[in-house]
């Protein structure tokens, strides 16, 4: 399994007006799809982040950390978050979309090439039918407010899941913002939402047996590079840097074939607390990892 690290000790809570932003699901995942964002453009291809002096032999080198394409994010702790100040879980679930608001501008700014956010799973349908009411009712107010800020600001938005559970109004507002916002090559923003890891397999599997079916593909052809393009992000390149928040060490079903060579990184930052600095130290403990792809190190320092 790839690496992982634990957040020290966690920030001292901060305290904003807990009216703003929209929603996520605590355990398991539910937020707010879109957030606003307004910053200003990285140059283009940019791939490190601010290089660090460092002592080595008596002197000092300049090392220059690589940054992740492609930032994948369960985003959990909404609902603990409220409950710790005695808030109702709506509550939460709208600071949580403070964070993903910061969380979109944060790498945008540095220039990350896709962010990945799990909104809600395939298992939040389980949850009280009140709670999924109230956070598909946010995911269409997410998609009628922010979607032209993130147009303007350049970002691409996707979608991926099982969507045809989803509202024939809620379908028709995400086809609309994919739309939009096709054209642009700033960051791509994908969002999943009624999501499961098993189903995309399963899903792909089903594609690739009916090609079978149909005489366009032989069983004997299907292998990895067969099957990948079929998955819900089979366009876009796998996981870097995968982060969780909330303290579990778990992944919950979320991107399961895509996360194989990923750099796991659990922080016990409540989602709501998820800022700036805790984004620094995720990239800070990946630009540590020697990526190896089951290589040895030795081979990969002579790459």
């Amino acid at each position: 399994m790839p690496g992982c690290a634990r957040q020290g000790p966690p920030k001292r809570p901060r305290y904003p007006d807990a009216r703003d932003g929209v929603d996520d699901n605590d355990d398991e995942h539910a937020r707010a799809p879109t957030p606003d964002c307004s910053f200003t453009a990285p140059r283009r291809g940019r791939r490190t982040v601010a290089p660090r002096k460092v002592a080595h032999g008596g002197q000092s080198r300049v090392e220059v950390k690589a940054l992740p394409r492609h930032i994948a994010v369960i985003m959990d702790g909404n609902g603990r978050w409220a409950a710790a100040r005695a808030l109702p879980r709506p509550a939460g679930h709208r600071m949580g979309a403070r964070a993903v608001r910061q969380v979109v501008e944060n790498c945008a700014r540095r220039g990350i090439e896709v962010l990945t956010l799990f909104a809600f799973s395939s298992e939040n349908w389980r949850r009280p039918k009140e709670e999924v009411s109230m956070l598909m009712g946010r995911f269409l107010e997410a998609l009628d407010t922010e979607v032209d800020q993130l147009h303007g600001n350049g970002i691409r938005l996707r979608f991926v899941g099982n969507l045809e559970r989803l509202s024939t109004a809620l379908r028709e507002r995400i086809s609309a913002a994919e739309r939009l916002t096709a054209g642009n090559t700033r960051m791509t923003l994908v969002v999943a939402i009624a999501y499961g890891g098993r189903w995309d397999i399963a899903r792909a599997a089903r594609t690739v047996a009916a090609r079978c079916a149909s005489g366009e593909m032989r069983p004997e052809d299907i292998d990895e590079t067969t099957l990948a393009p079929y998955l819900a992000l089979g366009d876009l390149p796998d996981p870097d840097l995968l982060i969780r928040t909330g303290g579990e060490r778990r992944i919950s079903n979320f991107l399961l074939w895509n996360l194989a060579y990923t750099e796991l990184y659990f922080s016990d930052a409540l989602w709501p607390d998820f800022d700036e600095a805790e984004l620094a130290a995720a990239l800070d403990f990946f630009g540590r990892r020697q990526r190896r792809f089951g290589l040895t190190p030795g081979q990969v320092e002579r790459r």
